[in-house]
């Protein structure tokens, strides 16, 4: 069986900070995350889906983690086909525009490049200490099964490589009417990895919780199952604790996946309170001692 990595999708929510997961001596955000990588191996950052990062912020991420200690990166919205805030761009790229969001087509061919450069620049100090495990590329819920959405998922390879970019689908084609070996051949075939989601099901974005390894690694989000899916607010959304019972009925499944992997990641999205660390601390448990009652 390949390595589980087990963490969470934040370790800096507010909510977090309020419920009394982390020491009193844990008081400056150094603290906090080197408390944190002292719990769990992974962590997935998820601010840079909502502004690109700095390379002096991966360097301070680099310095205090073990060496051992794993960053995913959540891709920056704009390369991923989301509505961007034009205040989250770099200044001296923003379009001349009064929209408050803006799109990859809003923006000139050469600024767009750049925005893709400086993005993944700002990574290669986490790259460069071997701490990277995965940049997570989160598609829109109209990224469908289309043939120039399959092409991008092998643009976005390219444009990463070396680094390894993972895939997260939200929008049910990709599985729906025999789709499904279809989009596991193709990522297969071209050696892109998957993101198998755990999620509430019923909704326009909702995919089923297909568990497939179809690179070297294998990466699985737990989004919980909250029945505000639709909430604007992001704690209704997510606000769900696993039971006992459910970490332990996948327990068995996620070491299976692990089979068919060099490396697999289970990370928490359920990022209300302590409730995604006191479920990522659950499950480790489990897999360590291969005890699901």
């Amino acid at each position: 069986m390949g390595e589980i990595r087990v963490g969470t999708a934040s370790w800096t929510d507010r909510t977090l900070l309020e419920s009394g997961w982390y020491p009193a001596s844990a008081d400056t955000p150094e603290r906090r995350l080197a408390h944190y990588a002292r719990r769990f191996p992974l962590v997935e950052v998820d601010a840079t889906y909502y502004s690109p990062p700095a390379e002096r912020t991966a360097e301070l991420w680099v310095a205090r983690t073990p060496d051992d200690f794993t960053f995913n990166i959540k891709a920056f919205s704009l390369l991923t086909g989301h509505p961007t805030r034009v205040s989250a761009l770099y200044k001296d790229l923003r379009p001349e525009t009064d929209k408050r969001n803006v799109y990859p087509g809003d923006l000139s061919a050469q600024a767009y490049e750049e925005v893709w450069t400086r993005f993944l620049s700002a990574l290669e100090p986490l790259a460069g200490a071997g701490k990277l495990g995965a940049v997570l590329f989160q598609f829109p819920p109209w990224f469908t099964i289309r043939r120039d959405n399959k092409q991008y998922l092998l643009e976005v390879r390219r444009r990463c490589g070396p680094l390894r970019p993972v895939f997260e689908f939200r929008h049910a084609s990709w599985f729906a009417e025999g789709n499904r070996d279809e989009t596991l051949d193709f990522l297969r075939e071209h050696e892109l990895a998957y993101v198998s989601v755990d999620m509430p099901q019923g909704h326009r974005s909702s995919v089923p919780p297909v568990l497939a390894a179809t690179a070297d690694l294998a990466v699985v989000r737990f989004h919980g199952h909250s029945d505000k899916w639709t909430s604007k607010d992001i704690y209704e959304k997510f606000g769900y604790r696993y039971s006992q019972r459910e970490l332990a009925d996948w327990a068995p499944r996620l070491r299976e996946l692990a089979d068919q992997a060099t490396e697999t990641h289970v990370l928490f999205n359920n990022c209300y309170r302590d409730y995604a660390q006191q479920n990522a601390s659950t499950l480790e448990g489990m897999l360590n001692s291969g005890d699901t009652d």
